[in-house]
């Protein structure tokens, strides 16, 4: 059986984070444009996720395998590599996240429906959809809030 252990993350994580990322990303939600280099998404992880974020690391015999990053009020990442989701590393990231945090809100794809899914089952509800006007991807997104709003 998989499992992974949970630890914090630290600056030297960076570029780990950024490729895995961008793994899940192309393998789970093709129709995402590609919008940024490889070099780009670690400076990204770099220089803004890892600084301005709580950031927590999935690890299984030594590779990272999954990553929530939150800051108050607002969960920004939660990526789990294709090859260990449904084992519960989300679930266990996401209850990191939710106990350090009293209300949590989180940004989805409409088309990522396991996410969402996934999101709902733990009792987070809707509270808008947009067009995509507000992101990067111009691609329709969903509003989620916990505790429910």
């Amino acid at each position: 059986m998989k499992t992974a252990l949970i630890r914090p993350a630290v600056p030297a994580d960076a570029e780990t984070l950024a490729k895995l990322h961008r793994h899940v990303r192309e393998a789970c939600l093709p129709y995402l444009p590609r919008l940024h280099s490889p070099l780009e998404d670690h400076a990204f992880f770099r220089d803004h996720v890892l600084p301005a974020s709580t950031v927590q690391v999935a690890e299984a015999d030594g590779m990272a395998v999954g990553f929530a990053a939150w800051r108050p009020g607002w969960l920004d990442h939660l990526y789990v590599h294709p090859d260990w989701q449904g084992l519960g590393i989300g679930s266990r990231l996401l209850a990191v996240a939710t106990d350090d945090l009293s209300a949590v809100r989180l940004w989805v794809f409409q088309r990522n429906v396991a996410a969402r899914r996934f999101y709902e089952a733990r009792g987070f509800g809707l509270v808008r959809l947009t067009d995509g006007s507000g992101n990067e991807e111009n691609e329709p997104d969903a509003l989620y809030a916990w505790p429910r709003d």
